[in-house]
């Protein structure tokens, strides 16, 4: 360790080298032609594999650094040509300035981080208050998240939609598959105000509407223990209203988990099994983030965070069409580009709302 280290960066350092040991046990592990027999352990010590190498690839450069810092310091001790010693003075400086900026990164990198991060995500989107103009809003917020999906080349797949009298949603659920979903749109879940003016309205006076958006990580089969034999399976006939689209085999799905209450319905596909698979993953989901959220609120941190709590019925912004402004309530933030966020530019909001919660983990890190 540098000389200057204090006790807490040399606790830091200790730290992130008990983590090169464990990369070093996983490394042993996926080597072991015996996990590599079980496809279910690689999978999750290659992503645990995953999650540490840029822990490792910080602990590299500061070893680096640090061995660098060591050999500028003894040139500066013993040179007697004056222009060496300020080379190596310069040099010393240096690498001073580049372990600090090494350190306030590997307090980033120690910060308790979200299991769920990488995971997939099932997005569910409800109207809530304003009747006709909550089902539309509803609709744009569903368009907002697909056009940002788009924007990161991650897929996405509505897995069931009920649609209202004006063409927009009472509900609509969605599938998003790709890198890191959950790390950024789980800043999403809750109420989302809408102020504008119908189109439906003759005397252009501003209405309020809202709907809830849920955000869960995709449960795994291993992630939630499931028993067949607590789940009712329904079977009717979905389509439209009458004529030719009404599907004459029974392929909608409506699955009820008896523990708990929680019923899925998916009529999206005409084929029953696709629709079964597709219900399952989204009760497998919702019953992962009962799980989840329960275990976060024993712990003491989860009570509250300056970005909210994530509870579907906290309202979290408001979007004003007349002003072009969103408001993010959590965080404090106005920004005048609603009709950017409506085609997809989330980044900001979500990139605020990250930034948000890494300084509240690392001020609870600091006290």
């Amino acid at each position: 360790m540098p000389a200057t280290a204090t006790s807490d960066s040399t606790a830091m350092w200790a730290r992130l080298e008990d983590v090169a040991a464990r990369f070093r046990e996983i490394e042993q592990e996926m080597a072991d032609p015996a996990t590599a027999a079980n496809p279910s352990r690689l999978q999750t010590l290659a992503r645990e594999h995953s999650s540490l190498q840029g822990k490792i690839n910080l602990l590299n450069q500061y070893r680096s650094a640090a061995d660098q810092l060591q050999q500028a310091r003894e040139v500066l001790d013993e040179a007697d040509d004056e222009e060496m010693r300020e080379f190596a003075l310069a040099e010393v400086t240096d690498l001073r300035e580049q372990i600090e900026q090494l350190e306030e990164s590997a307090k980033r990198a120690l910060l308790p981080r979200d299991p769920n991060d990488d995971r997939n995500v099932i997005v569910e989107i409800r109207a809530g208050a304003g009747g006709d103009e909550a089902g539309l809003w509803a609709s744009d917020l569903l368009r907002a998240y697909v056009r940002y999906a788009e924007g990161r080349r991650w897929r996405t797949d509505v897995l069931s939609a009920s649609e209202n009298a004006m063409g927009g949603f009472k509900e609509v659920i969605c599938q998003i598959e790709g890198s890191g979903a959950f790390s950024r749109l789980k800043y999403e879940s809750g109420v989302h105000r809408v102020q504008r003016v119908p189109e439906t309205e003759a005397q252009g006076r501003i209405h309020t509407s809202t709907a809830t958006v849920a955000v869960m990580p995709e449960a795994e089969e291993v992630d939630v223990d499931l028993d067949e034999s607590d789940i009712r399976l329904d079977l009717f006939h979905s389509g439209g209203a009458g004529g030719q689209n009404v599907n004459k085999v029974q392929t909608g799905v409506r699955l009820t988990h008896e523990p708990s209450g929680i019923v899925v319905t998916c009529t999206d596909e005409r084929s029953q099994l696709k629709n079964k698979l597709k219900a399952m993953s989204v009760l497998r989901a919702r019953l992962y983030e009962q799980q989840r959220i329960a275990a976060e609120r024993e712990r003491a941190d989860f009570r509250r965070s300056q970005v909210g709590s994530g509870d579907r019925s906290e309202k979290i912004r408001t979007y004003n069409f007349p002003e072009n402004r969103v408001t993010d309530h959590r965080i404090g933030l106005t920004r005048h580009d609603l009709d950017g966020m409506l085609d997809g530019n989330l980044d900001p909001l979500i990139d605020a709302a990250a930034t948000a919660e890494e300084a509240r983990l690392l001020a609870e890190a600091s006290s």
